[in-house]
């Protein structure tokens, strides 16, 4: 049995009811591991979302580029991360996404923590 996670507010805990959530969306993003499975995704979306049956809530976050509405369709960071790259985004610039900053003031707030 699985205790349920400490509500945290404005964190949506990745547990087994996110990753049941989130399979479609995280599975799809795995496959863009393959290049060709990239190119294939910026051809064309909407069908390349079909094939993997992503619900109405994942494909509108897919559609909007937005790590938070991604995270709460069910993606997982590490998976979105692979999604980010096809356009051109690192794991710095989701961080700078979800927590409202800039790229740069992200960099500094990690630089900071890093020298606490």
């Amino acid at each position: 049995m699985t205790t349920p996670l400490q509500d945290i507010p404005g964190t949506t805990p990745f547990d087994g009811t996110q990753a049941r959530k989130g399979y479609a969306l995280n599975k799809m993003c795995y496959s863009f591991n393959s290049a060709e499975n990239r190119a294939a995704f910026k051809a064309d979306e909407e069908a390349y979302m079909r094939q993997y049956g992503l619900n109405e809530q994942q494909t509108a976050a897919v559609r909007s580029r937005k790590v938070l509405d991604l995270i709460a369709a069910g993606g997982h960071a590490y998976y979105l991360a692979k999604f980010a790259g096809i356009f051109g985004l690192d794991v710095q610039d989701l961080g700078a996404q979800q927590t409202g900053m800039t790229k740069e003031e992200f960099r500094a707030k990690l630089r900071a923590a890093a020298h606490q």
